[in-house]
Order: structure tokens, then sequence, then C-alpha cells
């Protein structure tokens, strides 16, 4: 019988799905790595970020549609 907090479980739970789904938003995302030695502004980088949420929106729900076949 486990003691386990299941708050944190959940948060475990979720901190390895985002994990999983990391390549798939990635690929998404479509976003191009930086130049060697060239740095994002910070608006750039709020940019990437913006685009990177909506890619992991879409892998999430790209994967639960799958496995609810």
């Amino acid at each position: 019988m486990s003691n386990a907090d299941p708050n944190v479980a959940e948060q475990q739970r979720r901190y390895r799905e985002f994990l999983d789904l990391m390549p798939l938003t990635i690929a998404f995302a479509g976003l191009p790595t930086s130049d060697t030695g060239k740095y994002y502004t910070e608006e750039q980088m709020e940019t990437r970020a913006f685009a990177m949420r909506h890619a992991y929106k879409m892998a999430r729900q790209f994967a639960r549609e799958q496995i609810t076949r």
C-alpha cells in the first residue's frame, strides 16, 4: 500500500507525459535552431514559447486521439 501524495503522483504523471510528447511538440512547432553564437531576443523567445505551447496542445490532442481509436 502506497502513502504517496496523489498530487505528487499526478504531477509526476503530467511531467512524464510532457517529456514523452516533447519530440512531437518540437516537430509540430517547426522552429529552426539558432546559429552558433547567435542568441534570440526576449521577443523572439516569447514568440517561440507561444509556438511551443500551441504545438504541445496539438501534440497532446493528437496523441489522445490516436490512443482512443
